[in-house]
């Protein structure tokens, strides 16, 4: 007979407020399951959990480690068997319900877990996450995370792949487009809010890859990281912390080698780093067939040996390998995996499904199709999203907003129309019929104005022709205005889309060149997962607007911003490189004994190109100008148990309403191991109106100033902290703080509740 447990027991125990309507931006994930702390609640879990597993067959149990995908190997009758435990690329509610009701025939009838891929929304698209992080906005990617988590869940989908918390210094690595670039501060904040998003929305979530996936050597996708253990622990676990601070149920482990070891059979970093350091409680799954991989990465000669070796490493579920289901029963039988390996996996994917409550959550309803997104309310918040993540990198000349002496456009290059790229990588169930194309934003917002746009592609998407450019030149010529719209085809962006060249692609630098030469106002939107190197033509167009890839509405926005309608406010998540040659650049590097000095080639410098980035991270314009009139701070002599609080004044000093990003740097000038030139501490959006003028705080506990040793001891030391504010990493000094009493803690003392901030502003 199906197992049937107590309904007000399992509703208690819910801990996702499933098909809840969007919360408000200043709702906040409830703190009293953030983690999940041992609460009576779970208690309760615990009790289910065991009762549950004292009924189950060894293959009942080796089933609910196994995930499968929709389309084949999966075997239907598999399902009802109790042979599999986790279900993903089910994408609409009728095969989510049949699957339901093939579990519910199953011995013990436990519920599976369908997960799916939506990274920045389902059939309504968001801005891209590294374009949502310039943003620089926690309330924006909790709006967008529970927009795209309302609409998956409302087919059946319980379970996202999302959010990639990997930092990444190394834009050539394609997946830098899934997270939020290079700073671990403001990769932790945004992190958690997409984790809260998901939840409020309905999802839970498998924050991804843990752990150094980002930094792939030469940025080549599924190449081996080196990572010094202080390292990775100051820069590229805060975002996972903050992840499962933030409520996050699960994790998938990485499919590349750390410091010479797969991370499918690191024990090391997954039980050691993850369980008693982190104190995560939930369960590891792997990536895409990643336990089979451990045979190409020379850790295992069978499938059998690689299937051990992943489930005593602390890997509980198999995605779509099926080497557990196959081997790890005649493995236990041999005694070379103890029952009790098996048991504690199947323990920590029960003890989600419990707290989830899917065993009392009603089937999939048939009647459900993402037919009726996007809907209006969907749109406005793509829009709303998408304006603050577009980054003003020039305006000279005040080409931008288009003024009203203007009154013929141009807009010119194959980006311009292009419904599909604009969406980028990763799209889950997007339309591109649902997409407003930047020249449908634009002629749209033209039409209001009496401004005549005509349009040209110029070349192919790849620019690999350029059969139309004589037409669009004489365009050009014809206009008062040029709005270029070129960059990277959502194609040569995302996962297996790493570039060793990062220039604009095939003809379209010649054709912006021979734009550029006609001397006409010009403006170039760039649309693309990452920075591209400009070389000249950084210099010689006037107008330059970083528009990632949009989304479904970024059309609308793109033209918001061209016509002056919303000031932008984005600021650029990761450093801009001048060429190929400087990366990995990054702002928060380590000091060198040499530090640069112009016209000595014997400290740090090329001899063929600026040290500097072409513009650094932090760095955004606006229409408006912002004057940063001083700054306080509170309290100068602190102490580990204290918060370090700056008063900023800031004033708009230009004729627009904007929003400024303050930022808050430290640095730490001695200490017992070398500290990054600038680290981001804090930061807040702050709108104002033309000529207003406020005050801002930005806290920050004095516990995060610190760093870790190698061993995995965290420490805050003795001594000076000098404090930079500004609109950029190259933020001004204001002083310092003195910290009075050092402060050391031992491997696993920062735990999850609380250990990583999920505001940076009070």
């Amino acid at each position: 007979m199906p197992l049937r447990f107590a309904r007000a027991l399992v509703v208690i125990l819910a801990t996702l407020p499933f098909n809840s309507p969007i919360v408000s931006q200043e709702s906040k994930a409830d703190p009293a399951v953030s983690g999940w702390p041992a609460t009576a609640r779970d208690d309760v879990v615990e009790t289910q959990v065991e009762d549950l597993l004292r009924r189950m067959t060894l293959e009942e149990k080796i089933g609910q480690l196994n995930l499968v995908s929709h389309g084949p190997p999966l075997k239907w009758n598999e399902i009802s068997e109790g042979r599999i435990g986790a279900l993903l690329n089910f994408n609409a509610a009728g095969d989510i319900a049949r699957a339901q009701a093939l579990a519910r025939q199953s011995r013990l009838g436990i519920p599976p877990l369908f997960g799916l891929d939506v990274l920045h929304g389902f059939r309504t698209q968001f801005p891209i996450p590294l374009g949502e992080a310039a943003a620089f906005n926690p309330e924006r990617s909790r709006e967008a995370a529970a927009w795209a988590a309302r609409e998956a869940s409302h087919i059946g989908v319980q379970w996202t792949f999302a959010p990639m918390a990997d930092l990444s210094r190394d834009i050539r690595w394609g997946r830098i487009v899934e997270g939020f670039g290079e700073d671990p501060h403001l990769g932790a904040v945004l992190t958690a809010a997409r984790v809260e998003g998901f939840r409020q929305g309905g999802l839970a979530t498998a924050v991804k890859h843990f752990a150094g996936y980002g930094a792939p050597q030469g940025g080549r996708d599924y190449d081996a990281s080196s990572i010094p253990p202080a390292e990775l622990r100051d820069l590229y676990l805060p975002p996972f912390r903050a992840a499962f601070a933030a409520g996050s149920v699960s994790v998938m482990a990485a499919f590349t080698a750390l410091n010479g070891v797969p991370v499918t059979a690191n024990s090391w970093l997954l039980e050691k780093v993850l369980r008693d350091e982190i104190g995560f409680d939930g369960f590891v799954t792997s990536d895409w067939a990643g336990i089979h991989e451990l045979l190409g990465h020379g850790v295992a000669a069978t499938e059998a040996e690689a299937a051990r070796k992943a489930l005593l490493a602390g890997v509980d579920m198999d995605m779509m390998g099926e080497l557990y289901i196959q081997h790890i029963p005649d493995e236990v039988r041999a005694g070379r995996v103890p029952i009790e390996a098996v048991d504690e996996a199947a323990r920590r994917v029960l003890r989600v499904k419990f707290r989830l409550g899917l065993f009392d959550r009603p089937d999939a309803d048939p009647a459900h199709v993402d037919a009726v997104f996007p809907s209006a309310e969907a749109r406005a918040a793509s829009r709303a999203v998408a304006r603050e993540t577009l980054v003003l990198l020039h305006n000279r000349g005040d080409v931008l907003p288009i003024g009203p002496d203007v009154r013929r456009i141009a807009v010119i290059g194959p980006l311009a129309d292009a419904p599909r790229d604009q969406l980028g990588p990763h799209a889950a169930r997007a339309h591109a019929s649902d997409s407003v194309t930047i020249l449908e934003g634009i002629k749209w917002r033209a039409r209001s104005s009496g401004i005549a746009v005509s349009y040209h592609a110029a070349c192919d998407r790849l620019c690999s022709r350029d059969d139309g450019f004589a037409e669009a030149l004489e365009a050009a010529r014809q206009a008062d205005l040029v709005i270029a719209v070129f960059g990277e085809p959502e194609t040569l962006s995302g996962e297996a889309a790493s570039r060793a060249h990062l220039g604009l692609n095939g003809r379209q630098p010649a054709i912006l060149r021979a734009l550029a030469e006609l001397g006409k106002p010009m403006a170039l939107v760039l649309v693309a997962g990452r920075p591209l190197i400009l070389d000249d033509l950084a210099e010689t167009i006037p107008a330059i607007l970083m528009a990632w890839y949009p989304g479904t509405e970024g059309g609308s926005a793109v033209a918001d911003v061209l016509f002056g309608d919303v000031t932008p406010s984005g600021k650029l998540p990761v450093s801009w490189p001048r060429s190929v040659g400087q990366i990995p650049i990054y702002y928060n590097r380590l000091p060198s004994g040499r530090p640069t000095l112009e016209n000595n080639r014997f400290t740090l410098n090329y001899i063929d190109e600026a040290v500097t980035p072409l513009f650094p991270f932090g760095y955004g314009l606006g229409y408006s100008r912002f004057e940063y009139l001083g700054s306080s701070i509170a309290d100068t002599m602190l102490t580990p148990s204290d918060t370090l609080a700056v008063t900023v004044t800031l004033r708009n000093a230009g004729a627009r309403p904007g929003q400024e990003v303050v930022q808050l740097y430290i640095r730490d000038p001695v200490a017992s191991r070398s500290r990054p030139l600038r680290e981001l501490k804090a930061f807040r959006k702050v709108a104002l109106q033309a000529g207003e003028q406020r005050s801002v705080v930005l806290s920050v506990p004095v516990r995060d100033l610190g760093f870790h040793r190698d061993d995995g001891t965290y420490v805050v030391e003795a001594g000076a902290i000098q404090l930079f504010v500004g609109g950029s990493s190259l933020a001004e000094p204001i002083g310092q703080i003195t910290i009075t009493k050092e402060l050391q803690l031992p491997p696993g003392a920062r735990q999850i509740a609380g250990s990583e901030p999920t505001t940076t502003a009070r």
